[in-house]
């Protein structure tokens, strides 16, 4: 059974091309594409959708805002950014607004296919540049010591420090020779132990030990 989605993209030709893009795949169709935030707020709360790839620069009302809104009456809704926009200010706005993913459009078709797949893994998929970005931040703030992050296992800290570099799931299973499940039991032991629910506050806290 293919994963309901929907779109918001205000250009027209990008909206079509990737609502045909995710129609032609095994998991995942297409349920609704929006032009603007003021539809999608009206009309998502009504479907029966488990994720949105949503555009940031729409007319009106920004795709930050329309997540924040979306987000609080639907906690459950997953969002990944799918974007032109690298500013730091954006990608952090975006993340706090409830987005537990950000892509850029010219990441590609493959790239934004394997992202939802990470979305529905339980992940939150970046751009590699975004990435970087994200653990440049995080750098940059004050170290502290933190004993949470201590009593990590060496194995859970390798996977954190995967994750801190933008890795997905399947990437950290190759690189380990494990299986993605295993690296799934692996990250929930982590949220656990530093007491967090996403992959950005893990990373978060590991960075600043």
């Amino acid at each position: 059974m293919k994963r309901p989605i929907a779109i918001v993209e205000d250009d027209r030709d990008l909206r079509e091309a990737l609502c045909l893009m995710i129609q032609y795949t095994e998991h995942y169709q297409v349920i609704a594409a929006f032009q603007n935030a003021e539809e999608a707020i009206e009309g998502i709360p009504s479907l029966a959708i488990d994720a949105v790839l949503m555009d940031i620069n729409l007319p009106g009302e920004s795709g930050i805002e329309c997540v924040r809104k979306l987000k609080w009456q639907h906690p459950q809704l997953l969002f990944m950014m799918c974007t032109s926009f690298e500013e730091d200010e954006v990608i952090f706005e975006s993340l706090k607004a409830g987005a537990s993913g950000y892509i850029l459009k010219t990441d590609g078709p493959a790239k934004i296919i394997r992202a939802l797949d990470e979305l529905f893994d339980g992940g939150s998929p970046m751009s590699s540049s975004i990435a970087r970005k994200v653990v440049a931040s995080f750098s940059s703030a004050s170290a502290s010591g933190n004993r949470a992050v201590e009593e990590l296992t060496p194995r859970e800290r390798e996977i954190l420090d995967s994750l801190a570099r933008g890795k997905m799931n399947k990437e950290v299973a190759a690189d380990m020779d494990i299986s993605v499940g295993t690296v799934r039991k692996h990250i929930q032991h982590i949220y656990e132990k530093l007491h967090v629910n996403t992959r950005v506050e893990a990373v978060n806290m590991y960075l600043k030990r």
